[in-house]
Protein backbone atom coordinates (compact mmCIF):
# COMPACT_ATOMS: atom_id res chain seq x y z
CA UNK A 1 0.00 0.00 0.00
CA UNK A 2 1.25 3.22 -1.29
CA UNK A 3 1.71 5.40 2.04
CA UNK A 4 -0.13 8.52 1.06
CA UNK A 5 -3.34 6.47 0.77
CA UNK A 6 -3.55 6.33 4.65
CA UNK A 7 -5.28 9.25 4.74
CA UNK A 8 -7.63 8.15 2.35
CA UNK A 9 -8.84 4.89 4.12
CA UNK A 10 -11.54 4.86 6.31
CA UNK A 11 -12.75 1.74 9.05
CA UNK A 12 -15.16 -0.17 7.35
CA UNK A 13 -17.23 -0.31 11.08
CA UNK A 14 -20.34 1.02 10.80
CA UNK A 15 -19.66 4.46 12.12
CA UNK A 16 -18.90 8.27 11.25
CA UNK A 17 -15.53 8.65 9.31
CA UNK A 18 -12.51 9.00 10.26
CA UNK A 19 -8.73 8.91 9.56
CA UNK A 20 -6.88 5.92 10.12
CA UNK A 21 -3.55 5.42 12.24
CA UNK A 22 -0.53 3.93 10.47
CA UNK A 23 2.20 2.21 12.44
CA UNK A 24 5.31 0.72 9.90
CA UNK A 25 6.80 -2.54 9.55
CA UNK A 26 8.68 -2.75 6.46
CA UNK A 27 8.93 -0.37 3.78
CA UNK A 28 9.59 -0.52 0.28
CA UNK A 29 10.24 2.80 -0.94
CA UNK A 30 6.95 4.72 -0.20
CA UNK A 31 4.97 0.85 -0.21
CA UNK A 32 4.26 0.15 3.24
CA UNK A 33 4.94 -3.83 2.72
CA UNK A 34 4.10 -4.69 6.96
CA UNK A 35 1.79 -2.95 9.75
CA UNK A 36 -1.12 -1.90 11.21
CA UNK A 37 -3.62 0.02 10.30
CA UNK A 38 -5.82 1.40 13.60
CA UNK A 39 -9.08 3.07 13.99
CA UNK A 40 -9.15 5.86 17.08
CA UNK A 41 -13.07 5.87 16.73
CA UNK A 42 -13.43 1.92 17.07
CA UNK A 43 -10.43 0.45 18.08
CA UNK A 44 -10.10 -2.12 15.40
CA UNK A 45 -6.96 -2.67 13.49
CA UNK A 46 -5.95 -3.71 10.20
CA UNK A 47 -2.66 -5.76 9.57
CA UNK A 48 -0.83 -4.96 6.54
CA UNK A 49 0.54 -8.49 5.04
CA UNK A 50 2.62 -8.36 2.23
CA UNK A 51 1.35 -4.83 0.74
CA UNK A 52 -2.17 -5.67 1.37
CA UNK A 53 -4.87 -4.19 3.80
CA UNK A 54 -6.52 -6.64 5.10
CA UNK A 55 -9.70 -4.94 6.48
CA UNK A 56 -11.50 -8.89 6.05
CA UNK A 57 -9.02 -10.33 8.23
CA UNK A 58 -5.30 -11.93 7.77
CA UNK A 59 -4.95 -14.22 5.21
CA UNK A 60 -2.70 -17.42 5.45
CA UNK A 61 0.66 -17.90 4.74
CA UNK A 62 1.09 -18.16 0.99
CA UNK A 63 -2.94 -17.00 -0.07
CA UNK A 64 -2.87 -14.50 -2.76
CA UNK A 65 -3.52 -10.66 -2.50
CA UNK A 66 -7.08 -11.16 -3.68
CA UNK A 67 -10.36 -11.12 -1.26
CA UNK A 68 -12.56 -14.12 -1.56
CA UNK A 69 -15.32 -13.92 -4.73
CA UNK A 70 -18.79 -11.85 -3.97
CA UNK A 71 -21.38 -14.28 -3.02
CA UNK A 72 -23.22 -11.42 -5.42
CA UNK A 73 -22.36 -12.43 -8.59
CA UNK A 74 -19.67 -15.18 -10.21
CA UNK A 75 -15.95 -14.72 -10.98
CA UNK A 76 -15.77 -14.39 -14.61
CA UNK A 77 -12.56 -17.06 -16.06
CA UNK A 78 -13.39 -15.30 -19.63
CA UNK A 79 -10.62 -12.10 -20.27
CA UNK A 80 -11.97 -8.64 -20.18
CA UNK A 81 -13.76 -7.79 -22.87
CA UNK A 82 -12.76 -4.06 -22.94
CA UNK A 83 -8.91 -2.86 -23.28
CA UNK A 84 -7.01 -0.08 -21.49
CA UNK A 85 -6.98 2.15 -24.38
CA UNK A 86 -10.91 1.79 -24.77
CA UNK A 87 -11.19 2.53 -20.65
CA UNK A 88 -8.52 5.26 -20.99
CA UNK A 89 -11.08 7.06 -23.06
CA UNK A 90 -14.11 5.91 -21.01
CA UNK A 91 -12.84 7.44 -17.93
CA UNK A 92 -12.04 10.96 -19.29
CA UNK A 93 -9.34 11.44 -17.36
CA UNK A 94 -7.00 14.14 -18.41
CA UNK A 95 -3.46 15.28 -16.30
CA UNK A 96 -1.70 12.79 -12.89
CA UNK A 97 -2.83 12.98 -9.71
CA UNK A 98 -5.13 11.33 -7.95
CA UNK A 99 -6.53 7.78 -7.04
CA UNK A 100 -8.70 5.22 -9.38
CA UNK A 101 -10.54 2.46 -7.81
CA UNK A 102 -10.49 -0.65 -9.38
CA UNK A 103 -13.00 -3.35 -8.26
CA UNK A 104 -12.70 -7.00 -8.10
CA UNK A 105 -10.95 -8.52 -11.36
CA UNK A 106 -10.84 -4.45 -12.97
CA UNK A 107 -7.67 -4.96 -11.14
CA UNK A 108 -6.07 -6.51 -14.23
CA UNK A 109 -6.17 -3.51 -16.02
CA UNK A 110 -3.93 -1.63 -13.83
CA UNK A 111 -0.82 -2.29 -15.41
CA UNK A 112 -2.12 -1.15 -18.91
CA UNK A 113 -4.00 1.59 -17.60
CA UNK A 114 -0.81 3.25 -15.64
CA UNK A 115 1.19 2.80 -18.90
CA UNK A 116 -1.91 5.22 -20.56
CA UNK A 117 -2.19 7.24 -17.49
CA UNK A 118 1.08 8.58 -16.17
CA UNK A 119 0.82 10.02 -12.15
CA UNK A 120 -2.32 8.45 -11.18
CA UNK A 121 -2.16 6.16 -8.22
CA UNK A 122 -4.75 3.54 -8.97
CA UNK A 123 -6.39 1.06 -5.67
CA UNK A 124 -7.44 -2.70 -6.48
CA UNK A 125 -10.11 -3.92 -3.55
CA UNK A 126 -10.40 -7.55 -3.88
CA UNK A 127 -8.05 -7.99 -6.37
CA UNK A 128 -8.01 -11.77 -7.95
CA UNK A 129 -5.26 -13.52 -6.47
CA UNK A 130 -2.80 -13.56 -9.19
CA UNK A 131 -2.66 -9.39 -9.43
CA UNK A 132 0.50 -8.23 -7.18
CA UNK A 133 0.91 -4.78 -6.20
CA UNK A 134 3.01 -2.40 -7.90
CA UNK A 135 4.33 1.06 -7.07
CA UNK A 136 1.49 2.46 -9.30
CA UNK A 137 -1.36 -0.12 -7.34
CA UNK A 138 -2.39 -0.49 -3.82
CA UNK A 139 -4.20 -3.29 -2.44
CA UNK A 140 -7.27 -3.84 -0.31
CA UNK A 141 -9.07 -6.63 0.33
CA UNK A 142 -12.58 -5.99 2.41
CA UNK A 143 -15.58 -7.98 2.23
CA UNK A 144 -18.12 -5.32 3.95
CA UNK A 145 -17.60 -2.27 1.77
CA UNK A 146 -14.78 -0.14 -0.39
CA UNK A 147 -12.99 1.00 2.67
CA UNK A 148 -12.12 4.25 0.89
CA UNK A 149 -13.89 7.64 2.07
CA UNK A 150 -16.39 9.48 0.78
CA UNK A 151 -15.48 11.59 -2.96
CA UNK A 152 -11.93 10.90 -3.50
CA UNK A 153 -11.54 9.03 -6.67
CA UNK A 154 -11.49 10.64 -9.75
CA UNK A 155 -12.80 7.27 -11.77
CA UNK A 156 -13.93 4.49 -10.99
CA UNK A 157 -13.95 0.29 -13.00
CA UNK A 158 -16.47 -2.03 -11.40
CA UNK A 159 -15.41 -5.76 -12.23
CA UNK A 160 -17.53 -8.29 -13.40
CA UNK A 161 -17.80 -10.36 -10.05
CA UNK A 162 -18.59 -7.44 -8.04
CA UNK A 163 -22.23 -6.28 -9.27
CA UNK A 164 -24.24 -6.60 -6.41
CA UNK A 165 -26.35 -3.40 -6.09
CA UNK A 166 -24.30 -2.99 -2.35
CA UNK A 167 -20.85 -2.93 -4.59
CA UNK A 168 -22.01 -0.20 -7.24
CA UNK A 169 -23.74 1.92 -4.45
CA UNK A 170 -20.09 1.72 -2.84
CA UNK A 171 -18.37 2.41 -5.96
CA UNK A 172 -20.44 5.71 -6.37
CA UNK A 173 -20.36 6.78 -2.94
CA UNK A 174 -16.51 6.96 -3.21
CA UNK A 175 -16.39 8.73 -6.52
CA UNK A 176 -15.93 12.56 -6.74
CA UNK A 177 -19.04 14.60 -8.21
CA UNK A 178 -18.60 14.84 -12.41
CA UNK A 179 -16.13 11.60 -12.00
CA UNK A 180 -17.06 8.82 -14.73
CA UNK A 181 -17.72 4.92 -13.46
CA UNK A 182 -17.06 2.17 -15.54
CA UNK A 183 -19.10 -1.07 -15.11
CA UNK A 184 -17.73 -4.13 -17.01
CA UNK A 185 -22.14 -5.33 -17.85
CA UNK A 186 -24.42 -4.06 -19.79
CA UNK A 187 -26.49 -6.00 -17.49
CA UNK A 188 -26.99 -3.95 -14.29
CA UNK A 189 -29.07 -1.32 -12.69
CA UNK A 190 -27.11 1.93 -11.43
CA UNK A 191 -27.19 3.28 -8.30
CA UNK A 192 -29.11 6.51 -7.75
CA UNK A 193 -27.28 9.48 -7.83
CA UNK A 194 -25.41 7.92 -11.26
CA UNK A 195 -26.01 9.76 -14.49
CA UNK A 196 -25.87 7.09 -17.76
CA UNK A 197 -23.46 8.38 -20.39
CA UNK A 198 -23.45 5.09 -22.36
CA UNK A 199 -24.62 1.60 -22.90
CA UNK A 200 -23.40 -1.17 -24.90
CA UNK A 201 -20.44 -3.26 -25.66
CA UNK A 202 -20.55 -4.98 -22.53
CA UNK A 203 -20.08 -2.07 -20.51
CA UNK A 204 -22.17 0.68 -18.14
CA UNK A 205 -20.46 4.17 -18.50
CA UNK A 206 -22.21 6.71 -15.65
CA UNK A 207 -21.14 9.52 -14.26
CA UNK A 208 -21.49 10.97 -10.24
CA UNK A 209 -24.23 14.17 -9.79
Amino acid sequence: MHIELTEMLRCPERHEEGFLVLSTGEMLGRMVRSGVLACPKCGREYPVVRGVVQFSGSREPGAGSGAAPSTTAPRSPLPAPVDAHTLQALLDLSGPGGYVLLLGSAARHAVGLAGLMGGIHFVAVNAPDDVEELPVLSLLACETMIPLRQKVGRAAVVGPDRLGPEWLAEARRVLLPGRRLVIESERVAPPAGLTQLALGHGLFVGERR
